[in-house]
């Protein structure tokens, strides 16, 4: 599952898996 979170124009996509992490800004 993954969380999409919005702060100040910047998106974080943060995924619950021990092996990926995944960053959008």
């Amino acid at each position: 599952k993954c969380k999409i979170i919005k702060r100040k124009g910047r998106v974080m996509v943060i995924c619950q898996n021990p092996k990926h992490k995944q960053r959008q800004g």
